[in-house]
């Protein structure tokens, strides 16, 4: 039963990222993703939280990492990224996704992505 994908998805933030004076004012709705790789034979066989990814300590690492302002949603998620490899050494890959809705550009644009990986 080796690795498995475990998937934390659509982590709403209100957070202040953006190249624009006024994004960092006024704000914008964000969405973070992490997807961890990892054996989670363990945690099938004696389920115990110990031997898988604590949901409420990634959703912690992710609210902390978004209330920082930056200006590239890239950084953002280096961040996470890097802190949740931290907290879960046992990880194989782990995937972030930060979603920026609605980014200020002259034209509509839904959503800009970002998805970077360990």
């Amino acid at each position: 039963m080796g690795n498995s994908k475990l998937s934390i998805e659509g982590i709403e933030c209100w957070s202040y990222h953006g190249c624009l004076t006024e994004e960092l004012k006024i704000g914008g709705m964000f969405s973070v993703d992490v997807i961890l790789e990892m054996d989670i034979k363990k945690a099938i066989e004696n389920d115990d939280l110990s031997n898988t990814a604590d949901y409420t300590l990634v959703h912690d690492i992710v609210r902390k990492e978004m209330d920082i302002p930056s200006k590239l949603i890239e950084s953002v998620a280096g961040r996470i990224l890097m802190r949740i490899a931290a907290a879960f050494p046992r990880a194989v890959n782990i995937i972030v996704r930060v979603i920026k809705y609605n980014p200020p550009v002259n034209g509509k644009i839904g959503r800009a992505v970002i998805e970077i990986s360990l």
